[in-house]
């Protein structure tokens, strides 16, 4: 058996590289296994009691936006690429839905409008960033107190008292009920077919944890919905199943990219109970909640599974490297993603076991992840604690397994799309500046050191040679040094299949080569108040150009630049053409015997470098280009960027 299995391990690694767009070489190469190429890397950001987000009721709006953006750009800053939001904590909404009141945790008033639609502000930030956005719905809970009357007077569960039951201080959704089952799908997808989310996540809470003395009040439900199922385990188990299966179901009917993940308590049974369960000896998900989890990955109702393994390396009742092993046999051949859910809260905590005091116990996890290719990834609860990285646990995490970005893995099967172009790639004064053409979703960057004059497959096995991801279609590299380099682009799509690598775009040479490029958003550049800002063109270079009306006065816009020796320079420009724009732009350029002058009609020809022509230049840090509002031709002036080569 164990031969059988690493036979098919190896198959599933080849497999992998012979359909991925470097197959041919890549096949030879050896990865390296603390840079994997692909991989989800992501937190959960709790909302409910506001454990992580807003940090209280009754924010304003700006606050709660700067405190979540806050949270994204620590999820960039810790090399992760997706965040796993709650926006349905408590049968209630975080955006304005026609079926559950607005939630409690935002304005501290059940049903309180917040003044914005947060979810649509989460997901562009998320997107923003290139993060991935899933969505956390909690199924059942309807609120974390037993009484009804304390939901607002709308609330379904009041309108429907017969959906609901107590149980343990608390009230639930009754999931034997049909009515409620097709209510919970319906406000769930409410938020998919409204939002541009990437997933649908559901955490561990189906029927309630066992609480001593207590029975779950739906002996009556059983009876009158029964359908003939035997016994009313087995009855609890089909209800939870039904969910998962028509809400996936419904998901992947209306967005075929959104992925479907549950993130179940981490033991299912116990081999002691069942001879396919772990040999662990803790709460079985499958007897306590009825949680059928093994079930899910086996009959593919969803696309990743996120098992809350939250117990330490060789914990005797739930060893961490037992569970990692089993539910890496129940996803094998399945097609269903394994990405672990990790307990960050325990790490560092007061009241923890001693294994939890030690900084290398969350990095060991990762490690102990290797030995099984199964594995996709990470999330870890939460965001607050990923935040407090006590005893340096996170950054730990990060120095040994996140020191590269990551690739998502793909999902599916939709073909890759066309390898991008890079149209420029040249050094600035605030690194190496970079923009292409392409149609991708987002597109990974890639450096190789020295100049290729074609791409090695295995440049791109891993990701020693990732620089980053984008939903842009320009970079900077302010962490190239002098030397020379090779830059690659590839495109992938809403499922992260990966284009082709474009062809290689080389930056400097061992000569005395030099080129700069200096965009408008640079140190280098200045203007009066009098140029404004926009983005409005398709064919801008970097983020934005500046504008400004004609004028028969001196009020050039300038690019500053140093140059590094006396000499002949190319100079080049980059507009974005508009039939609006002016026909004779005059463009200055301080040559070593005086200024310059070249009229460009920025009407036509945008959107790619335009020769000027060829100058003498000498040394120096100074006003090198200008662009001057002194024309008698109407229609705004550009500044966008230029280029300046050595020749």
């Amino acid at each position: 058996m164990i031969a059988l299995r690493a036979a098919l391990a190896a198959f599933a690694v080849l497999v992998h590289l012979v359909t991925s767009p470097f197959s041919a070489a890549a096949a030879a190469c050896t990865p390296d296994p603390a840079t994997p190429k692909r991989q989800l890397r992501a937190m959960w950001i709790s909302t409910v009691a506001n454990i992580d987000w807003p940090s209280d009721t009754g924010l304003s709006a700006a606050k709660q936006q700067a405190e979540f953006r806050a949270w994204l750009d620590m999820a960039v800053q810790k090399r992760m690429n997706a965040v796993v939001v709650q926006i349905r904590p408590t049968a209630d909404a975080f955006w304005p839905s026609p079926f559950e009141p607005w939630s409690e945790w935002l304005s501290g008033t059940q049903g309180g409008n917040p003044g914005y639609d947060p979810l649509a502000f989460m997901v562009n930030e998320a997107h923003a960033r290139n993060l991935e956005f899933h969505a956390w719905f909690n199924p059942y809970r309807i609120a974390n107190h037993a009484d009804p009357n304390k939901l607002v007077a709308t609330h379904p569960a009041r309108q429907h008292p017969e959906w609901r039951f107590a149980y343990g201080g608390k009230l639930y959704y009754n999931p034997g009920i049909p009515a409620v089952r097709a209510f919970i799908e319906d406000a769930i997808m409410d938020a998919v077919s409204k939002y541009d989310v990437d997933g649908v996540h559901l955490d561990d809470y189906f029927y309630p944890y066992p609480v001593d003395g207590q029975t779950i009040p739906d002996a009556g439900t059983f009876a009158q919905h029964g359908g003939g199922i035997g016994n009313i385990a087995d009855w609890r188990r089909n209800n939870v199943n039904l969910l998962v299966q028509e809400l996936g179901q419904r998901i992947h009917t209306a967005k075929p990219h959104v992925s479907f993940g549950i993130s179940p308590f981490g033991i299912w049974r116990n081999s002691s109970t069942d001879p396919l369960g772990s040999r662990t000896s803790g709460l079985q998900s499958y007897d306590a909640i009825y949680a059928d989890s093994r079930k899910w990955v086996k009959q593919g109702w969803v696309d990743y599974i996120s098992p809350q393994i939250y117990w330490h390396i060789g914990f005797s009742a739930a060893a961490y490297e037992v569970l990692t092993a089993w539910w890496s046999d129940q996803v094998r051949g399945t097609g269903v993603q394994l990405v672990v859910g990790q307990a960050a809260y325990r790490a560092g905590a007061s009241g923890q076991d001693a294994a939890w005091q030690d900084p290398a116990e969350l990095s060991d996890h990762l490690t102990d992840n290797r030995r099984h290719p199964e594995v996709s990834g990470d999330i870890f609860f939460s965001a607050k604690d990923v935040k407090a990285d006590r005893i340096g646990s996170i950054t730990r995490v990060v120095n040994a397994h996140y020191s590269k970005p990551a690739l998502l893995p793909a999902r599916g099967s939709a073909a890759a799309p066309p390898a991008p172009a890079i149209t420029s790639a040249a050094q600035g004064s605030t690194g190496v500046q970079l923009a292409w053409t392409g149609s991708g979703t987002y597109y990974a960057v890639y450096r190789v050191n020295g100049l290729q004059s074609t791409a090695d497959p295995c440049s791109f096995a891993d990701a020693r040679n990732l620089l980053t991801t984008t939903r842009k279609t320009s970079f900077t590299d302010p962490s190239a040094a002098s030397g020379a380099f090779t830059y690659y682009v590839t495109a992938l799509n809403r499922t992260h299949q990966e284009s082709a690598a474009s062809t290689g775009k080389p930056v400097g040479q061992s000569g005395d080569g030099f080129s700069v490029v200096i965009d408008n958003s640079d140190a280098g550049f200045t203007a009066s108040s009098n140029w404004g800002t926009s983005a409005f063109s398709g064919q801008l270079h970097g983020a934005d150009y500046r504008f400004a009306n004609p004028v028969s006065a001196s009020d050039p816009a300038w690019y500053q630049t140093t140059i590094p020796s006396a000499g002949t320079y190319r100079v080049e420009v980059w507009y974005p053409a508009d039939s609006g724009y002016n026909s004779a732009t005059p463009y200055i350029v301080a040559t070593s015997g005086g200024n310059q002058t070249v009229t460009v009609d920025q009407r036509s020809g945008g959107g790619q470098w335009r020769v000027l022509g060829t100058y003498t230049l000498a040394a120096g840090t100074y006003n090198v280009v200008g662009v001057s509002r002194w024309t008698s031709a109407t229609g705004y002036v550009i500044a966008d960027a230029v280029r300046i080569t050595k020749t």
